[in-house]
């Protein structure tokens, strides 16, 4: 997929930047790609993660809570071999690794840890009481996928668009991690901001959502 991509929009639609070397684009949709399947297993999974346990909703003392989180913790996991994967094409055929990058690493991904188990919780809950949701989070994560520049750069996006897509804040992290680890560019820390404050939003009403059905999930499985 990766290789299809690279062809069709960096070939055919021309989607890199202007002076950017095919491995230079390979790379960063390469990082893009890795975050959006993070966030894609998530939302897909999650609808079905309390419905397909009925044993643990009815006969079992359990904190359902934790249920959603298992799944987000098996996603976290394929990411980070995909992460190790990059980084070692980074330094076989980038510009290299960079302490400041790498440190730079943690405090951009830990925004799209609350806003995944935000989302986690949410998708959880309401999968319970509309079954339909598991079959339309494809089209949603399609929707997140081509909203987010992971094909392309934010430079090409036309003003009127770019003012509604500029408060996506999975575009914000995959600019921001592509800053710090490929083009070894200074964080900008507003935009930072904006996806720890979007993060922790979600992830509060997240737990806020989950905690106000969880009392309904046994009586409707």
């Amino acid at each position: 997929m990766l290789a299809v991509y690279a062809v069709v929009f960096g070939v055919i639609f021309g989607a890199h930047a202007p002076g950017e070397t095919p491995t230079d684009y390979v790379l960063q949709l390469f990082l893009g790609i890795s975050l959006f399947q993070l966030l894609a297993e998530t939302m897909v999974v999650a609808p079905t993660v309390i419905v397909g346990s009925p044993n643990l909703v009815k006969k079992v003392v359990f904190p359902l809570e934790l249920l959603p989180l298992s799944q987000l913790g098996a996603t976290w996991f394929h990411f980070l071999i995909s992460l190790c994967l990059l980084l070692v094409g980074i330094v076989i055929f980038g510009h290299g690794l960079t302490v400041r990058g790498l440190l730079w690493l943690p405090p951009i991904l830990a925004p799209l840890l609350l806003l995944s188990i935000g989302l986690c919780w949410i998708c959880a809950a309401l999968g319970v009481f509309f079954r339909d949701l598991a079959q339309a989070m494809p089209f949603l994560t399609q929707v997140v996928f081509y909203s987010s520049a992971v094909l392309y750069r934010t430079a090409i996006i036309t003003p009127r668009l770019w003012a509604v897509l500029k408060w996506n804040p999975f575009l914000r992290t995959v600019n921001l991690a592509r800053s710090a680890l490929l083009w070894n560019a200074p964080v900008n820390l507003n935009q930072l901001g904006y996806t720890y404050v979007f993060g922790l939003a979600v992830f509060f009403l997240g737990r806020l959502i989950f905690l106000k059905l969880q009392p309904a999930f046994a009586d409707v499985i």
